[in-house]
C-alpha cells in the first residue's frame, strides 16, 4: 500500500512515527496521524485545518494535555520534592558520571515491544484503520494515488480515534470538512 502514497502522505507516516516516539507513546495513533497532517503547513490537509484554527502546536498541545508525554517534567519535579528529590541535581550528578545529554537519548527496551532507539513505533489498531480508510477512499475517489488527503478522510471517516475526537473539540464540523477534501481532490 505504501508505494501508492506520494511523498506528502509518507511525510505525513514518517511524522506521526517520529511524534509518538517523541512524546514517548507507546504506539502511533490517530492522534499521531493527526500531528502528521499538520507537519507541512503547504499541505491540502494543513491548509484545510488551517483554516479551521487547527495547526500543529495546538494538536500537539492537546495530545500532550489528554495523554500526557513520557518525558517527564514539572509535575514530576514538584512530586518528586515533595519527598525530598531535587530532580535538577539528580539530573547534574546523572551528567557528571554518564556525559552531557546522557539523559537526552532515548531508552532503549528489548523483545518485549518497548521502543529501541531508532526504531519506529508500531501502529495502533485505530491508526490502521485509518490508513485503509485512506485507501478506500482513494479508490472511491478513482484516485491512483493516496494523499495525504485521503489519510484526512480516513482520521475521519474512522470517527472514534482521539484525532477526530481534537478535531471536534475544536469546533471543525467534520460533514463540511469531508465534502471540501472530497471536492479538492
Amino acid at each position: 500500500m505504501l508505494e501508492r502514497f506520494t511523498d506528502d502522505a509518507r511525510q505525513v507516516v514518517i511524522h506521526a512515527n517520529e511524534q509518538a516516539r517523541e512524546l514517548r507513546h507507546g504506539q502511533v495513533g490517530t492522534e499521531h496521524l493527526l500531528l502528521g497532517l499538520l507537519s507541512r503547513p503547504e499541505t491540502l490537509s494543513a491548509r484545510l485545518l488551517a483554516a479551521r484554527g487547527v495547526d500543529h502546536e495546538r494538536v500537539r498541545a492537546e495530545v500532550v494535555r489528554i495523554l500526557g508525554d513520557a518525558t517527564g517534567g514539572d509535575i514530576d519535579a514538584e512530586a518528586l520534592e515533595t519527598i525530598g528529590i531535587d530532580l535538577s541535581a539528580v539530573r547534574e550528578r546523572i551528567e557528571e558520571v554518564f556525559g552531557v545529554g546522557a539523559l537526552d537519548r532515548e531508552p532503549r527496551r528489548g523483545r518485549r515491544g518497548v521502543l529501541v532507539s531508532g526504531r519506529r513505533a508500531p501502529f495502533g489498531p485505530r491508526a490502521k484503520k485509518t490508513l485503509e480508510l485512506a485507501l478506500r477512499e482513494a479508490v472511491a475517489l478513482k484516485s491512483r494515488d493516496i494523499r495525504d488527503g485521503h489519510i484526512l478522510l480516513g482520521v475521519i471517516r474512522e470517527g472514534e480515534g482521539l484525532g477526530v475526537r481534537i478535531l471536534t473539540d475544536a469546533g471543525v464540523d467534520l460533514s463540511e470538512l469531508r465534502a471540501e477534501v472530497r471536492s479538492v481532490l
